[in-house]
């Protein structure tokens, strides 16, 4: 796994589309974020401003990335290759998606820790923690869901962009409106109920045991993500 990994980590470095779209977009959006957070504390909170840096790395830096990886591994047969070694299926999908995921944990990490740094320390970090991991599960498994629509790297970049502005979108109505109106609809909707815990977890004031059931629905949408992913990303014996 470690060597496929490795090898994926260049081709990142070496793919000036993936760069960009991995590494530049979500860290230029996200400190505007934090160099704004005054303007944007106005608006929602910190906790809003946590979640979408969250989502705009998720977004961009691992779910499109991943996408985008898995469905150019496809198309140049790379998987195909892969299989004919003795490596399981499960290490090879594990060292392709390494990356980009270690790349997005960083990144948000890094981000998070620069607003707390000016902005103030979240009220509970294990519950941020928490929030940022199920955040990461339900894009990696939307992105398994995705590659198996999605027939090259050029089609990715049509594929992917319902989800990537979906969950933005929908992390910033929470988090601008609160769930205190249509909270069953937010809570239920892909980022959701994430945005919710990670507003939660910054801001604040919510027990930890009011809070944890809000992981319910973020995890109800990794296992529908990967149960369309067995479905779709099959693995074609003849490429």
């Amino acid at each position: 796994m470690l060597s496929i990994a490795s090898s994926e980590l260049i081709q990142i470095f070496r793919n000036r589309l993936v760069l960009i779209t991995s590494l530049i977009i979500p860290v230029a959006v996200s400190a505007l974020f934090v160099r704004r957070h005054e303007t944007f504390v106005a608006i929602g909170s910190l906790g809003y401003i946590a979640a979408m840096v969250m989502f705009t790395v998720a977004a961009f830096g691992l779910y499109a990335t991943a996408v985008t990886t898995l469905a150019s591994r496809r198309q140049n047969l790379f998987l195909k290759r892969l299989r004919s070694t003795a490596a399981a299926d499960s290490t090879i999908l594990a060292g392709l998606l390494l990356p980009p995921t270690a790349i997005a944990m960083v990144q948000v990490a890094a981000i998070l820790t620069a607003l707390a740094m000016v902005a103030g320390k979240p009220a509970n970090g294990a519950l941020l923690v928490v929030a940022v991991l199920a955040t990461l599960a339900m894009m990696i498994g939307l992105a398994l869901a995705t590659a198996g629509l999605t027939n090259s790297p050029e089609h990715a970049q049509v594929t992917t962009l319902p989800v990537t502005l979906g969950v933005i979108a929908v992390a910033s109505w929470v988090g601008i409106s609160g769930t205190a109106d249509l909270a069953w609809l937010k809570r239920l909707l892909p980022g959701g109920a994430v945005t919710e815990l990670t507003m939660n977890a910054w801001n604040g004031g919510v027990a930890v045991t009011e809070s944890l059931p809000l992981l319910a629905p973020t995890l109800g949408w990794v296992v529908i993500a990967v149960a369309l992913a067995t479905r779709l990303f099959r693995w074609d014996p003849r490429r």
